[in-house]
């Protein structure tokens, strides 16, 4: 599966934790940045990973900042993506299996490597239920064209 990453300053060292995790199991990372831990405004890397799943050059995409809550923030104004802020796996679990989630959001202050793992194995690894939740994620389709569910 190719999954996008990104983080700014403040989660850079759990999205390098994340990208070694998803590279080991065989997965290709698209790398949006930082690089380093110098500075980054997080807008401008989430936004580049967040359209690499809306457009489909991407499966799924993992951002982290801070909070996780910035990098969401972000995700959610591309249209075509569906991010969640995951602070657990079950969290991860029922935001694919009922809302389609394609991009899972992390606070890298908050949450170690072995919790994060779990998180997005749990994103991972949980597929779409369908049925009522696909007309319900329609819906939210409909409000990103600017139209009336």
């Amino acid at each position: 599966m190719r999954i996008a990453v990104a983080a700014d300053h403040a989660g850079f060292a759990l999205k390098e934790h994340v990208k070694e995790l998803l590279e080991a199991e065989g997965h290709e990372v698209l790398d949006a940045g930082p690089e380093t831990e110098e500075p980054v405004d997080y807008p401008l890397t989430a936004a580049q990973a967040a359209r690499q799943v809306g457009e489909g050059e991407a499966h799924a995409g993992v951002l982290v900042c801070g909070s996780g809550v910035g990098v969401s923030i972000v995700a959610n104004k591309v249209d075509g993506v569906r991010a969640v802020h995951a602070h657990d796996p079950g969290e991860a679990e029922m935001a694919r299996r009922h809302n389609d989630a394609n991009v899972l959001t992390l606070a890298g202050r908050r949450l170690s490597g072995d919790q994060a793992d779990d998180i997005v194995h749990a994103f991972l690894g949980t597929d779409f239920e369908g049925g009522r939740h696909a007309r319900r994620v329609g819906q939210i389709t409909e409000l990103e064209r600017n139209e009336t569910p």
